[in-house]
C-alpha cells in the first residue's frame, strides 16, 4: 500500500528539521527498514508543510513495529520541539492523505502497455469518448 501523510514543522526550525534529516542515524534507518517501511520520503515546503511518502504492506502493522522500538522513541523525543503540534510525537501527529490517482494502477487498469502504439491509440480513444460522456 502506499501512504501519504502531513503535518507541519515548525517554520523558524526548518533548517534544523533539514540538518537532522541528511544524516538520520543507521540505528533509525535500519529500524524503519526492518519496520517495512519502503520507498520513504519525506518532503518539506517553504511555509514547514511537511509531506511524507510510504510504501508498506500494512501501514498501521509497519507504525505499530516502529513504536517498539527504543531508537523510534529517543528520534520521536529529538524531532518533537521542531513540529508545530508538539503535545503528540510527531509520528502520531501524522494526517493521512487520501490517495486519489496513482498512473500505474490507472495504466494497469486500462491495459495499457507502455510502448505498444496500438494500446496507446486504443486508450486515447477511449479517454476521449470519457471526456465527452463527463461533459
Amino acid at each position: 500500500m502506499r501512504v501519504c501523510f502531513r503535518s507541519s514543522v515548525q517554520p523558524e526550525l526548518m533548517d534544523e528539521y533539514k540538518l537532522r534529516h541528511a544524516a538520520v542515524w543507521p540505528e533509525m534507518l535500519r529500524a524503519l527498514k526492518d519496520a517495512g517501511w519502503n520507498n520513504y520520503s519525506l518532503f518539506l515546503a517553504p511555509d514547514g508543510q511537511l509531506i511524507g511518502y510510504l510504501e508498506c504492506d500494512d501501514y498501521q502493522a509497519a507504525q505499530a513495529r516502529m513504536a517498539l522500538t527504543d531508537v523510534n522513541a529517543r528520534w520521536q523525543a529529538e524531532m518533537a520541539t521542531l513540529f508545530a503540534n508538539s503535545e503528540l510525537p510527531p509520528d502520531q501527529g501524522f494526517e493521512i492523505v487520501e490517495e486519489v490517482f496513482n498512473l500505474e494502477d490507472q495504466l494497469a487498469t486500462a491495459g495499457v502497455v507502455i510502448g505498444d502504439p496500438a494500446a496507446a491509440h486504443i486508450n486515447k480513444d477511449s479517454a476521449h469518448d470519457y471526456q465527452k460522456e463527463q461533459a
